[in-house]
């Protein structure tokens, strides 16, 4: 243990509600075990520009309920060169840094891959994305939080919808990846689901608008649709097919961002609490360039590639 003395931790990539929960297990715990925490700003373009600070306990006071990052996020052009990577590497040097921590998805495991090239301390990753496309974990951080987020716009929509018999296209963030898009489905009680992993029926979603009543359809980003926008314009195309003044009754509602914002849910909380805490722990055992995931509730550890 007394190997490690100085650790720090960042957020790459798109922001997920739980990271500032994560920031903060990271910081506190590691104080308990007397080490310093660094926190570096503004992901790996401030790691090249040496934005990092020594937190301390109160630095992370209040943010456990916060979403975003309080270290902020940005994608780093810069740290795709090798140039970026050893000034990002000089920066570490410098300070001392045993372990770098980082919190992101598949490009910042990526980048953490490229970074032990040039320097040759501790490497780990947490996944924190809502996207939950991160392989070998069963849920990411963030993702249970956009997951209600949506669930609670979509109860929204079903009051305009109830009013008016009016259907809603809802499309949800996700990539390439549907699990968003599926569990929404589920938990909204929507009628059809549009999602990567399957082929898109536009027969049947055709068939649900023009039944009565109003209805809930959820696509995916990523779907082979194109999205939201793309699927009304051919539906429409289908529904009026042969009428004149035709109207369809249904409307297009891309929440977009507001996904990825908002406080944490508790199990969003509680997972990067148990994640930041374990890859400590695992530091302290001379692991690196692996990733923690759950797997049927337990911590695990995947090798990045």
């Amino acid at each position: 243990m007394s190997q490690i003395k100085k650790i720090a931790v960042m957020t790459s990539g798109g922001d997920s509600p739980g990271m500032n929960a994560f920031i903060r297990a990271v910081v506190r715990y590691g104080i308990a075990k007397n080490i310093e925490v660094y926190g570096i700003y503004e992901g790996y373009q401030g790691l090249i520009e040496n934005r990092i600070k020594l937190m301390d306990f109160d630095s992370v006071c209040n943010i456990i309920q916060r979403g975003g990052t309080i270290l902020k996020s940005s994608r780093s052009q810069e740290f795709r060169e090798p140039e970026g990577r050893e000034k990002a590497a000089e920066n570490l040097k410098a300070i001392g840094i045993d372990a770098l921590i980082c919190c992101g998805g598949n490009g910042s495991y990526l980048g953490l891959e490229a970074f032990s090239q040039h320097w040759d301390g501790l490497l780990l990753g947490a996944p924190g994305t809502i996207d939950n496309d991160i392989q070998h974990t069963d849920y990411t951080i963030g993702y249970d939080t956009a997951v209600n987020t949506a669930v609670q716009a979509i109860d929204n929509l079903r009051d305009t919808g109830d009013s008016h018999n009016m259907s809603f296209i809802v499309e949800v963030m996700g990539r390439h990846c549907g699990d968003i898009a599926r569990q929404v489905g589920i938990a909204s009680g929507a009628i059809d689901v549009l999602m990567p992993e399957t082929k898109s029926d536009i027969e049947a979603v055709l068939h649900t608008l023009r039944s009565s009543g109003h209805n809930i359809i959820i696509v995916a980003e990523g779907d082979e649709t194109g999205g939201a926008i793309k699927l009304s314009e051919v539906l429409t195309k289908k529904y009026c097919e042969g009428h004149v003044d035709c109207k369809p009754n249904f409307r297009v509602c891309i929440l977009g961002h507001i996904q990825r914002g908002g406080r944490p849910t508790a199990r969003d909380r509680i997972l990067s609490v148990k994640m930041a805490e374990f890859l400590i722990d695992e530091a302290f055992k001379g692991e690196s360039l692996k990733a923690v995931g759950v797997k049927e509730d337990k911590l695990v550890l995947t090798a990045l590639k």
